[in-house]
């Protein structure tokens, strides 16, 4: 009995430990959402997140620690998100498409989230490496050139981290989501007249789906 006694404590410090660590991460996320990353401090973090100082210390071992947890769970919740309709999409520039609307719609529905992203993406250039692979692997299927691929998978995330700031701030009173994707298919070497059609064919009402359900 007390062996499961002490197994039990352990599972309950370990929930603790996480919990705590989650509280930190979503008080960095607030702050950041209507700050500068530089000008948040270790004591703003504490305070948000209602603990000792102590305790961030615990966790993390300094503030840019904290940012880059930040910016992690940011990609990997995004990710998440976007993988499912991703894996079921052949065509290399439709996912291309799919990914980049995605986003857009994720910002026009959050404009908190996309005001947090994009101060990640400045304050950590390393950030978002997974959906950078992703949008490689894609790029070099469409193209035989890998330094050409690579040059275009730095347009698109240049076009995609601006308009992020852009609907992160409220800069915009009218918005045409297309229009920015059709943009960025013609940047990575599609015709008019293929960039139209990829736009057709966007599983629009999937991808609505997917932000609602993770906005709730």
């Amino acid at each position: 009995m007390a062996n499961v006694n002490l197994i039990r404590r352990a599972e309950i410090g370990r929930e603790k430990r996480v919990r705590t660590r989650a509280q930190l991460v979503e008080a960095a996320n607030a702050l950041f959402a209507g700050r500068a990353v530089e000008s948040v401090t270790v004591d703003d973090v504490v305070q948000e997140a209602g603990v000792a100082k102590g305790t961030f210390y615990t966790h993390f071992d300094s503030l840019e620690a904290l940012t880059a947890a930040v910016a992690e769970e940011l990609v990997q919740s995004f990710d998440k998100l976007l993988q499912p309709g991703r894996a079921s999409i052949a065509e290399p520039a439709l996912r291309i498409a799919f990914g980049c609307r995605a986003f857009i719609d994720k910002a026009l529905s959050d404009s908190r989230w996309a005001a947090v992203a994009a101060r990640m993406a400045a304050a950590n250039p390393q950030s978002g490496e997974i959906l950078r692979r992703h949008l490689l692997e894609d790029l070099q299927h469409l193209s035989e050139d890998p330094p050409s691929a690579q040059l275009k998978l730095e347009i698109v995330v240049g076009i995609m981290l601006h308009m992020l700031r852009v609907l992160g701030e409220g800069r915009l009173s009218s918005f045409d989501p297309d229009a920015i994707v059709s943009t960025i298919l013609r940047a990575i070497g599609l015709s008019p007249q293929q960039a139209r059609s990829v736009l057709k064919r966007l599983p629009a009402a999937g991808m609505e789906k997917s932000l609602r359900t993770t906005a709730g």
